[in-house]
């Protein structure tokens, strides 16, 4: 079982899998920013799933190297070693405590793949430390963390990316780029969906903390609930202390591809219907929902089911784009386009690649441009899941002033927004 190591045993580490471990330790403050036009070395925050391909793809990198694995689970933290060893010889040091990675000077970025109630408070945190960030979707747990991640990035100057990996498909940026240039004509409407067969999750109860899992540390800054044997690892998908459903887990997939074509930032109005129909457990979150977000002149529909897998288009997840002159429909990892009268006029590739996602924001650090799926525009797009979850849980329109990134004239909703955080804990920038 691997356990979270010492500063000096992290060294020991570094001296026999690799001198070059131990070097990242002892370099200066100087030393690591320079290193940034040349080796770029990253730490790596929650592996059990996701984080774990994620920590394989940025030591597969040219020039790049994972330092850190950082996980709450020590099960864990193997998996995540196991992906970077196919990728580099160094071995990278254990650590329970992402934020002991945050206080050294060699690492020029975090990445972080733990549940979305961490997303917002660790990229602050490692903003305000020097380090760029590589942060999975949803961008935040809440909007008003969406904003304060943007004011982050912006004070201290990181680059931080959102891991919406579609905005780095070259088919799929093929795609939009057509859709841009008015083969369409005008296009006004735009719907995404996926559709699952989820298993429940039962009906938890109260448990002892397994040995082998820092519980407080993974709720961090969420408010203390008592540990339940249904919620880790995924099920806290499903629960609003620290999840945002299934909208913030797929939805900001197809949403941001909806926004993308569509050329729109933050909605106007938004309605949602909905619930929790076909689960019988403990899930808050719906397994049916269904949101309609208006833009003014422009609109986009997003729906999904976690009990049957019947999608549109014959596929469980896409998009569509409807315009005057025709449709674009990405589905799988490809795209068509029809004419008005329904004829395929042309296809393509469209896949979402973490490669060249990873590989997008690397080179962000290195040239000082801007990332695909750079942190502003991953907040307008989760923007859209946050807004569409808060008009399904008061059961009301959300008028919205896209301006001011305000909700207009409702309390309750207003308070949704935001969020209470444990003591010591909220974030700031």
């Amino acid at each position: 079982m691997i356990r979270a190591v010492n500063r000096r045993e992290f060294l020991a580490q570094g001296t026999a899998a690799g001198a070059a471990l131990a070097v990242w330790s002892e370099v200066s403050a100087a030393e690591a920013t320079k290193s940034a036009n040349e080796r770029l070395v990253v730490a790596v925050m929650g592996v059990n799933g996701r984080g774990g391909a994620l920590a394989g793809a940025f030591a597969a990198q040219p020039n790049a190297a994972v330092a850190y694995i950082c996980d709450v689970d020590e099960r864990a933290i193997g998996k995540g070693m196991e992906a970077v060893a196919k990728h580099q010889k160094e071995q990278p040091a254990a650590l329970r405590d992402f934020r002991k990675a945050l206080d050294d000077p060699a690492i020029d970025a975090l990445v972080i793949a733990a549940p979305d109630h961490w997303h917002a408070p660790a990229t602050i945190l490692a903003c305000a430390a020097g380090k760029h960030v590589y942060v999975e979707k949803p961008a935040s747990h809440n909007g008003q963390e969406g904003q304060l991640m943007i004011a982050a990035a912006r004070k201290h100057e990181r680059v931080v990316q959102l891991g919406t990996q579609r905005r780095s498909s070259p088919g799929l940026t093929e795609a939009i780029s057509r859709l841009h240039k008015g083969e369409l004509g005008r296009v006004l409407f735009a719907r995404a969906w996926i559709s699952s067969m989820r298993p429940s999750i039962g009906h938890g109860k109260p448990a002892d903390v397994p040995s082998w899992l820092a519980y407080d540390l993974w709720q961090g800054p969420a408010p203390e609930r008592p540990f339940r044997d249904n919620l880790i690892h995924y099920n806290w998908h499903w629960f609003w202390n620290w999840g945002t459903g299934e909208l913030g887990n797929n939805g900001i997939h197809g949403l941001d591809v909806c926004r993308w074509g569509l050329g729109v930032d933050y909605p106007e109005r938004i309605v949602c219907g909905g619930g929790r129909f076909h689960f019988d457990d403990d899930q808050e979150t719906p397994d049916t929902q269904l949101v309609t977000f208006n833009f003014g002149d422009k609109a986009i529909n997003w729906e999904h089911r976690t009990w049957n897998k019947r999608g549109l288009e014959n596929d469980a997840f896409g998009v569509v784009f409807y315009g005057e002159n025709g449709s674009l429909v990405v589905a799988g990892r490809g795209y068509k386009i029809y004419d008005k009268d329904g004829k395929e006029i042309a296809s393509g590739e469209a896949g979402h690649p973490d490669d060249r996602h990873v590989g997008n924001f690397l080179a962000g650090i290195r040239t000082g441009e801007r990332p695909n799926a750079e942190i502003e525009e991953g907040v307008k797009s989760t923007t859209l899941c946050h807004l569409g979850n808060i008009a399904y849980r008061t059961g009301r329109t959300v008028n919205f002033d896209p301006a001011n990134r305000k909700i207009l004239g409702d309390e309750e909703q207003t308070q949704l927004w935001s969020r209470e955080y444990r003591p010591g804990w909220e974030p700031k920038v």
